[in-house]
């Protein structure tokens, strides 16, 4: 005996759609679902929590120089393999991976460029090549910037991102920080300006030497700062640390920073404190009085 009877088709189910991959991003801080494109017009910080994505070097030079554009200078140097290191695999197959995966002989890109028409020399670290990490190669790109900024009488920008030192090439990576050191004590001595924008993470070696050293040090908001990573130094001091004590917002607060910087106004910012520079130099290379300061300008 029937007692029920469909009068009507059931419900259909519709076709699978097909999503296309990267359509779609979660923020890593307030798992937001956001549209990509989206991202891609706010420069890659969350519309929801300010979070800022990492992005690459060259979304960074897009985002800085005027029209996107950088001479670049050294693209050929590549790291040897002194110490013969090997760990999970071979030092030199290592690098030959991050080439490949990165397209860049190492995880630095250095050259010259504008900002609002004003000439500088510029170096940008990649994190996605060993983690940003300094070996001899980043180290020599970042002297011979120094050295490119004080023969064209330019000031200098470098953004940092890199988790410090490379290990795999032990001392050499180490004798780097003192390297650069050097030459931008150089560089203040010709009254040249050094901006130093520290984004995430910035630590260790890189933040030791000289990322630290900038006329101005500014850093975007949230960046993870400091010599050593978090989980270190609370195994190594047994204690739990304050919240947030290695942002960016921690770091201003104690001084260490000049200023956090939205990226939206990172350019506009730097442009700001390039101007203020440049034209104080000015000013002091007209002035007869001034220590150093030439007879022959009018």
């Amino acid at each position: 005996m029937e007692w029920f009877k469909k009068s009507k088709p059931g419900l259909v189910s519709q076709p699978k759609k097909d999503i296309p991959d990267g359509l779609w991003t979660k923020c890593k801080s307030c798992s937001e679902i956001i549209y990509t494109k989206t991202l891609e017009e706010t420069f890659w910080v969350c519309p929801n929590c300010d979070y800022h994505f990492r992005i690459s070097s060259k979304k960074y030079i897009s985002l800085m120089l005027d029209d996107g554009k950088l001479e670049e200078f050294d693209q050929n140097l590549v790291s040897c393999d002194p110490l013969e290191f090997k760990d999970s695999k071979r030092y030199p197959d290592r690098v030959k991976a991050a080439q490949q995966k990165t397209g860049r002989n190492d995880a630095i890109i250095s050259g010259l460029g504008a900002i609002d028409k004003l000439p500088i020399s510029f170096v940008i670290m990649d994190f996605s090549f060993i983690g940003g990490s300094m070996g001899s190669v980043v180290g020599e790109k970042i002297a011979r910037a120094i050295e490119r900024a004080m023969d064209n009488s330019l000031p200098i920008v470098i953004v940092s991102c890199s988790g410090g030192a490379r290990m795999q090439e032990g001392i050499l990576s180490l004798m780097q920080m003192a390297k650069t050191s050097a030459l931008l004590a150089k560089l203040a001595e010709q009254g040249l300006p050094y901006i130093s924008v520290l984004t995430n993470p910035t630590t260790a070696g890189v933040m030791a030497s000289y990322a630290s050293l900038g006329d101005v040090i500014i850093a975007e908001p949230g960046a993870l700062l400091g010599f050593a990573g978090p989980r270190v130094i609370r195994q190594t001091i047994g204690q739990d640390l304050p919240e947030g004590f290695q942002s960016s917002e921690f770091f201003l607060e104690r001084g260490f920073l000049d200023k956090v910087v939205d990226r939206k106004s990172l350019r506009h910012t730097i442009s700001l404190f390039l101007r203020y520079f440049t034209d104080n130099v000015s000013k002091r290379a007209g002035d007869p009085n001034t220590p150093g300061a030439s007879s022959s300008v009018a």
